[in-house]
């Protein structure tokens, strides 16, 4: 595999600001830069018709020249070279400056600064007469011709490992469904087995279609490799109807040719034929392997509705997955997950056979861990380590994980991998420009690191990744970017917001790893250790650095850094980088005071995050001219904000826990001279207010705002504050005329008497969120009318009456309460239904996600909540059931429990999930100590493995093959999707899955 500059994903926001920066200079009437425009224009097509070039290479539909090559890598230098030379003229042309260009530009006259564009436009030329003979689309197609299954001559025979209890759940379902076991009357059940490319599902699959159990009791099977016949709807159709009558079951016959039907027949007539042969079929199962939505829409008419059959798809995309089990069938979506660490080894063993005596136990978890439970990569990395040596020591298999991004690329054994992980890469959706780009900034953090989506989409911004061709506001389309790269399986969403967005995300730890090498190597993406790196434009610190080499004098062009961990010396690398963008030191631990001090001379800086060890801001911070994200969020103690930051013009999201300081000699009636005549602040994530009366006076100056969040504090807790009522009236009611609203408000009131929450009378907003002493405070969340989320986070007892109100609320959406306990008949089991809390019939119809956080359960009667998608009970004390009629809410896709429950209690709600029409996803998540994160309750996403069942305790490999039967149902076409683990098995005689 040939790593190409990546110039058409990497450079889509470079020529973009290129061009920006191009029209600034010429309206500040330099002459020198007239024409230059033009030229910019020639790069951007370059970059287009490389891209173009790149996309074949990739696919192998095209084998690059040398020649080619080269030119790629030097108009990609090129580009990056003159955005970096504009870059810096442009603050001479936004901030005032008497001085002339070339001495604010470090040349000594201006005839140097003449001569350097003179040289950047005669390379432009001399790069343009070199492709003049060098078309990139003129290469020849690829002739590699090598099959995959090159790299199968060390692979070692062995059985499924870690499939039983997957396998299991299927075959339940298939047999529930098809009407072995009770029933609702007939109807045709489609299971959608989804995940990462390489996860199993194929595998998962064919260990269900040769299920003894599955062959005795359907009349006809097929499977069908949909992938084969993408954009050809006539073929698959075709090869269904031929697999599906190839063999009368009940009689062992095969069926007459003339009962076949031709390639070249008509589509709908053969959609008819398939549907009445099915119709007239008992019992039937089919298998489509690796479909799209396409393929599905234009199939799904030849399945009758009303039949005993079953179909089972298998894909990457979980909308695919949605679409096939939606439209009137009995359907579920079983997600993949990756094997956890006994069954990793599990299958290392199996594969290391006698190598295994060599290796010790804490040697190979190294492997294990580094493979992150993928069952390819683990396949992978044990033939290549039995390929290349006799006896393994910890030497060389930490020398395997240090470099296996080199070895996928280098190596045969990879082969397999290698296809998986680009075919992943290239199936990016190209109508999201820089999407690619957004999927490989992702390694700038650490492997296996759970990733804020608000943190990534706000980092693209700063970097000018997030662009679109429609004309829409950069949150849309971030989330859209992020949304879109979760629904392929690409990256995996660890936990999910209350209005059902990606809260937390991580990419799968091979696929960091594939894409950490495909950056590295163009020069995208490095750590500071790498000798190089000067020359790229996205910087990390994953551990500490030993900063060797370094010059003070050393410039570097990256426009990020990132520092997790203990940092040492490099904490101050940011000061070597005058063009960065983003400075992302929120998992910096060593990070102090005196570390930043220097940061208001990066005047091109537009996000910046700081850690918990960090008590104050930056010296001077007001001067960051472009700064659009401060966040402080991870810092233990209140911040004082200087008033002059708020005068930033392009600042849009605060974030953390901000006191307002005064500016010296300032006049509290005179807010506006701190203020920008348009603020841009749409995010104030928040404030705390004390007696300061500025900060409610400028909260009414910022008519920007989306979300904010207040602390309120008052010496004495039943003053009144009119500044800061009228300031919270006038942003609830700011788009009350619109009866939609899009405003979030979070206060926390503390001890005091809760006297500010009649502001939020008649108001309109779309988020809520409440704390402290709410007793006899909340009757006004009735006249939201335009509420969807709300949550109530009490630390006094509230009465019955207080929740009654909640009822009123009929467009909610989202109900989190926290904490809430009834002051009637209130007793010491938490899991008593307190004070009679009942969610009757009729109550909350709209209602789609209820969260309880450590509060008692209440009554849910039948017909309450009809429309529910998500439920979680996070008590560690929960005891059964509590009364939840699961069944009752029959669109109910998540269920989330503490990881801490009795593990009892754990398998009766995941027995009730089972039981359940649509079979819920179990979640189990893990409370954080509040004193590390400074809020009341807060939870993160966890990983809780499936028990072992019985005959695994003791695992064994079997070694049966793949039946006949299933050959018949298969193609072995090398055509078939290279995720397919039935292609690898076939190959290699390997069974292995992921295990839910």
């Amino acid at each position: 595999m040939v790593v190409s500059p990546l110039v058409g994903g990497v450079l889509g926001a470079v020529t973009s600001n290129v061009v920006a920066l191009v029209i600034k200079l010429a309206c500040k009437g330099y002459e020198l830069w007239s024409d230059f425009e033009d030229d910019i224009e020639s790069i951007k097509r370059d970059l287009l018709m490389i891209a173009g070039a790149e996309e074949d290479q990739f696919s192998g539909k095209m084998d690059l020249s040398a020649v080619t090559s080269t030119y790629m890598k030097e108009i990609h230098d090129l580009a990056l070279e003159i955005e970096d030379f504009l870059d810096r003229i442009l603050r001479h042309a936004v901030e005032p400056n008497h001085s002339p260009l070339y001495e604010v530009l470090g040349f000594p006259n201006q005839l140097e600064l003449e001569a350097k564009v003179k040289k950047l436009r005669m390379k432009l030329k001399e790069a343009e007469q070199r492709k003049s003979g060098t078309n990139v689309k003129s290469s020849q197609p690829s002739t590699n011709t090598t099959p995959s299954s090159a790299s199968t001559s060390y692979t070692t025979k062995i059985g499924p490992v870690g499939i039983d209890i997957p396998k299991r759940e299927i075959v339940q379902m298939v047999l529930k469904d098809s009407g072995f076991q009770p029933r609702q009357p007939e109807q045709l059940s489609v299971i959608s087995i989804v995940g990462f490319s390489g996860s199993g599902k194929t595998t998962l699959a064919v260990a269900v279609y040769d299920c003894k159990d599955i062959n005795d009791q359907f009349d006809c099977k097929a499977w069908v490799v949909a992938s084969k016949h993408k954009g050809n709807t006539l073929g698959l159709l075709t090869e269904l109807f031929e697999k599906l009558s190839m063999r009368d079951m009940t009689k062992g016959d095969v069926k007459k040719p003339e009962d076949k039907i031709l390639s070249f027949g008509d589509v709908e007539k053969l959609k008819v034929k398939i549907y009445n042969y099915l119709k007239i079929t008992k019992r039937f199962l089919i298998i489509l392997d690796d479909i799209n939505d396409i393929q599905w829409l234009s199939v799904k008419s030849s399945f009758p509705k009303n039949r005993r059959g079953t179909i089972i798809v298998t894909t990457t995309s979980q909308q695919v997955a949605k679409v096939c089990c939606a439209h009137g069938y009995s359907g579920y979506v079983y997600n993949m997950r990756n094997l956890d660490e006994i069954r990793s080894m599990d299958l290392l063993k199996a594969v290391l056979d006698r190598h295994l005596q060599d290796l010790e136990h804490k040697y190979s978890t190294s492997v294990v861990n580094k493979c992150d439970g993928h069952p390819l990569a683990i396949v992978n990395m044990a033939n290549y380590l039995q390929s290349k040596h006799v006896v393994l020591t910890q030497e060389i298999c930490e020398a395997l994980c240090r470099d296996l991004g080199f070895r996928m690329e280098t190596e045969n054994t990879f082969m397999e991998l290698r296809d998986v992980l680009m075919n992943n890469y290239i199936s990016v959706p190209k109508e999201f420009l820089n999407l690619k780009t957004c999927l490989l900034y992702l390694c700038v953090f650490p492997n296996g690191c759970n990733i804020r989506g608000s943190r990534l989409k706000r980092r693209w911004f700063a970097e000018g990744y997030v662009q679109h061709s429609y004309p829409r506001s950069d949150l849309v389309i971030a989330d859209d970017h992020l949304k879109k790269l979760v629904e392929q399986s690409i990256i995996w969403a660890t936990d999910t917001s209350k209005n059902a967005n990606v809260k937390t995300c991580r990419a799968h730890g091979i696929f960091h790893e594939f894409l950490m090498h495909m950056s590295t190597s163009s020069k995208f993406i490095t750590s500071l250790e790498n000798g190089e790196r000067r020359w790229y434009r996205h910087l990390f610190v994953h551990n500490k650095s030993s900063g060797k080499s370094r010059n003070k004098e050393e410039k570097f062009r990256a426009h990020s850094l990132t520092i997790c961990g203990s940092a040492g010396e490099a904490v101050r690398y940011f000061l070597n980088c005058e063009l960065l963008r983003v400075l992302d030191l929120e998992e910096c631990e060593d990070l102090q005071d005196k570390h930043v001090d220097g940061v208001h001379k990066l005047w091109y800086l537009k996000y910046l995050s700081v850690g918990g060890t960090i008590s104050r801001l930056p010296n001077h911070i007001e001067k960051l001219h472009w700064l659009e994200t401060l966040d402080t969020r991870k810092t233990k103690k209140e911040i004082i904000l200087p008033v002059e930051v708020i005068k930033l013009p392009h600042l849009a999201h605060l974030l953390g826990r901000f006191k307002l300081g005064n500016k010296r000699d300032c006049e509290e009636s005179e807010p506006e001279q701190y203020l920008p005549e348009q603020s841009n602040l749409q995010t104030l994530a928040g404030f705390v207010k004390d007696n300061n009366p500025m900060f409610p006076m400028i909260m009414d100056h910022m008519k920007q705002l989306r979300k904010v969040k207040i602390w309120a504090i008052w010496r004495n807790s039943t003053a009144e504050d009119p500044d800061l009522e009228r300031a919270i009236q006038n942003f609830v009611q700011a788009e009350q005329d619109t009866g939609v609203s899009v405003r979030s408000l979070s206060i926390d009131i503390g001890n005091s008497s809760g006297i500010i929450l009649r502001s939020l009378a008649l108001g309109c907003l779309r988020s809520l969120q409440l704390h402290g002493k709410l007793r006899g405070f909340i009757h006004f969340v009735k006249s939201l009318y335009s509420l969807k989320e709300l949550c109530i986070s009490s630390t006094n007892h509230l009465t019955e009456e207080d929740l009654s109100h909640l009822r009123h609320c009929k467009d909610l959406e989202y109900l989190k309460l926290i904490g809430v306990f009834f002051e009637k008949e209130l007793v010491d089991d938490q899991n008593e239904k307190l004070g009679g809390l009942v969610i009757a019939s009729g109550d909350f119809r709209g209602l789609l996600r209820l969260y309880l956080v450590q509060c008692p359960i209440p009554t849910i009667e039948e017909g309450a909540l009809p429309n529910l998608l998500s439920l979680r009970l996070l008590n560690q004390h929960l005891t059964g059931l509590c009364g939840i009629k699961m069944n009752q809410h029959t669109l109910l896709e998540e269920l989330a429990l503490d990881s801490e429950v009795n593990q009892k209690i754990k398998e009766d709600w995941e027995d009730a999930a089972k039981n359940h029409p649509k079979r819920p996803n179990v979640l189990f998540l893990k409370r954080v100590d509040p004193d590390e994160t400074g809020s009341v309750v807060k939870y993160v996403a966890t990983e809780r493995s499936a028990p072992l069942a019985p005959e695994m305790e003791q695992p064994s490999l079997a070694s049966t093959e793949l039946s006949n039967g299933r050959e018949e149902g298969m193609s072995s076409s090398s055509t078939a999707d290279p995720d397919s683990w039935y292609n690898i098995a076939h190959k290699a005689k390997h069974r292995v899955t992921g295990s839910f």
